[in-house]
């Protein structure tokens, strides 16, 4: 019997990986898209045929709830929010309003129209914020430094008292930096990436970045969803942290993706005070023995390979494009 999979966030990142993966698994995908003027899908260009889009918005409770009982899911993946920590600064209310409210609302669609299917949130490495520990687990506690971080731990919570208030199958994967060639040109990998190519074919003459002493567990988002429905498969609900378990600064990415074109960094990258945080998160670094054993999940694409995977395709877009 086919398995139905609803996937909020479809056309980012993450939800065209996620896509593809269950696709392969010989699931029916349904994406959830806001109704729109126009249409961004270009991360999901390839599989619009494969798929099913349904227009709900995660601001109205009841599109979302229609959608469920209308799919009929078994697994709903609930990725959309508003994810880039620097917005959440210039639009808290909002970000609140996606990130954290947002999860009540599919919830509360999940536990009205289907409260059988299984359940996953898209927790994150920024709820640790201010860490306590180092490496990150799922016992470290939480401290937020950002409006985003902070909506995120709300959507942690309410997705476990939902799991322990109506018995429902609901986890929540903290997933740690997560990039690939598909990763928004906003976020600082994909603007180094892009910055590189730019400058390697005489587009662009310097890149300008905030802390290049930031230090994250950076990993590849194809394999990141995979960890997404392993737990989904699992015999009972449980949360757990996704990452590598190392560690890497801006600056060692800026010299990795700079160094796959034969640049020195140094030549070209420009510190700017306008892009550093209010609140700055200066390591994150995960534990991801749990989600290793019980998942028997471990990435398979290494720090370097990302980053010349995301050089490459940045260089091969510009060279399409001319």
């Amino acid at each position: 019997m086919t398995k139905t999979a609803l996937i909020t966030g479809i056309t980012g990142q993450d939800g065209s990986y996620l896509a593809e993966l269950l696709l392969d698994k010989g699931y029916r995908v349904v994406g959830v898209v806001r109704r729109s003027s126009t249409t961004p899908y270009e991360r999901i260009a390839h599989l619009v045929d494969r798929i099913e889009l349904v227009s709900a918005d995660l601001l109205d409770q009841t599109s979302l709830t229609d959608v469920v009982q209308s799919t009929a899911p078994d697994e709903i993946y609930n990725l959309a929010a508003q994810s880039f920590v620097q917005t959440s600064w210039n639009q808290p209310v909002l970000t609140g309003e996606f990130t954290a409210l947002g999860v009540t609302r599919m919830l509360e669609a999940l536990r009205k129209a289907a409260p059988r299917a299984r359940f996953y949130q898209a927790s994150s490495s920024e709820q640790f914020g201010k860490v306590v520990e180092t490496p990150q687990r799922e016992s470290t506690p939480f401290y937020p430094r950002s409006p985003y971080g902070v909506a995120k731990v709300y959507g942690h919570w309410i997705t476990v008292n939902y799991r322990e208030s109506f018995d429902l199958f609901a986890v929540s994967g903290i997933l740690f930096n997560h990039e690939s060639p598909r990763r928004g040109l906003e976020f600082v990998t994909r603007k180094i990436s892009d910055g590189v190519a730019r400058i390697k074919l005489g587009l662009q003459r310097e890149l300008r970045l905030g802390n290049l002493d930031a230090r994250r567990d950076w990993g590849f988002a194809g394999d990141y969803v995979e960890a997404m429905w392993r737990m989904l498969q699992l015999e009972s609900p449980d949360d757990f942290v996704i990452g590598t378990g190392d560690t890497y600064s801006v600056r060692e990415f800026c010299d990795a993706a700079f160094g796959a074109v034969g640049l020195d960094y140094r030549e070209f990258v420009v510190q700017d005070e306008r892009f550093f945080r209010p609140a700055e998160v200066d390591l994150l670094v995960a534990d991801p023995a749990k989600a290793k054993t019980v998942l028997e999940w471990t990435p398979r694409v290494g720090f370097r390979q990302l980053v010349e995977m995301m050089v490459e395709a940045d260089l091969a877009r510009y060279h399409r494009h001319a």
